[in-house]
């Protein structure tokens, strides 16, 4: 148990409603009780009695005295200072990270993901903050490479996550698809998500129009062949929408699963499937610091089983790439 501390808000903490950024700084103690400790003057801002709705500024002192933390309710503590990882690097601003993901490399979860590598990486030089943590803003698939962006800041954050939910973000993939697909070709359909069995798939038709499947989001994807041969298609695609497993559900829905994936329906391959996360676009200047695009650069084992699929051309002219 625990009783008092002192604790420095951050330049992420600035204008936050003081409730919220103690919610998170006393790890899941209840709002009730921050609310509570507020009013009887146990917590206090600058010395002085701040209402729960009051807004935070950044170099302000928090002094908590009256409330006891019980297990899994600790104080924030300095993040653990280790050598910074080789992290690969594509575009670095003050406000965003973005990373040439690796294949087989898990986003979340555990000390080898690639979130702690990068809180190990930052934690130099971000100013400490009682509400932020550095983190990452969109999914990628353990088996899926290329570009994925983290946060630097809240404003980031929250610039980023606005401006992919407006859809003035595009995300392009590459994808080397079973099946022939000869023209471009827009796939709308309503996904369902399977906690248990941790996969997603294409509802079925309703006997009720109107009336979707229970839980069903709407996935919109479009596929742009760049080559096609027997049995494959090499393709881009772009998402409209940010389903779990959107590309790998609806591509084995509508006959095309990823060359690989055994867990959709595909034949077995060398690898687990071949979806490279090629292209984060923000056409217009969406967000200030960022060039139109963000590309990762093609692994060489998908250059390589594009040669053997594709053998009539360069993966660079099926990109258009050879004219830059």
């Amino acid at each position: 148990m625990k009783k008092g501390a002192r604790l420095v808000l951050g330049k992420d903490d600035d204008g936050r409603r003081l409730d919220r950024v103690l919610r998170i700084a006393l790890g899941n103690l209840p709002l009730s009780a921050i609310h509570r400790a507020l009013r009887k003057g146990d917590i206090r801002v600058g010395g002085e009695r701040r209402d729960p709705e009051s807004r935070c500024r950044a170099g302000e002192v928090v002094e908590i005295s009256g409330v006891v933390l019980g297990p899994g309710q600790d104080l924030p503590s300095p993040p653990p200072v280790a050598p910074a990882p080789a992290l690969p690097i594509l575009l670095e601003t003050p406000d965003l990270l973005f990373l040439n993901k690796p294949m087989g490399v898990l986003v979340h979860d555990g000390p080898d993901s690639l979130e702690a590598q990068v809180r190990a990486y930052l934690a130099p030089s971000l100013q400490r903050s009682l509400s932020f943590a550095p983190g990452p803003l969109h999914r990628l698939d353990r088996n899926t490479s290329g570009v994925i962006a983290f946060s630097r800041s809240i404003d980031g954050a929250r610039d980023f996550t606005r401006a992919l939910r407006e859809r003035r973000l595009a995300k392009t993939y590459l994808a080397i698809l079973e099946g022939p697909i000869g023209a471009g070709v827009a796939w709308r359909d309503l996904l369902v998500r399977d906690g248990d069995a941790r996969d997603s798939r294409v509802a079925a038709p309703q006997s009720t129009p109107g009336r979707p499947a229970l839980g069903a989001k709407e996935a919109l994807t479009e596929v742009t062949p760049l080559a096609v041969s027997e049995g494959y298609t090499l393709a881009a695609v772009a998402l409209g929408t940010g389903r779990t497993h959107q590309i790998r559900a609806q591509a084995a829905a509508h006959g095309h699963p990823l060359a690989g994936d055994r867990k959709y329906g595909g034949h077995p391959c060398e690898l687990p499937y071949y979806l490279h996360a090629w292209r984060l676009s923000s056409p217009g200047g969406v967000l200030a610091g960022l060039p139109p695009a963000v590309e990762a650069p093609i692994p060489y084992y998908f250059i390589e089983k594009v040669r053997e699929l594709f053998p009539t051309g360069k993966i660079e002219v099926y990109l258009g790439l050879e004219k830059r």
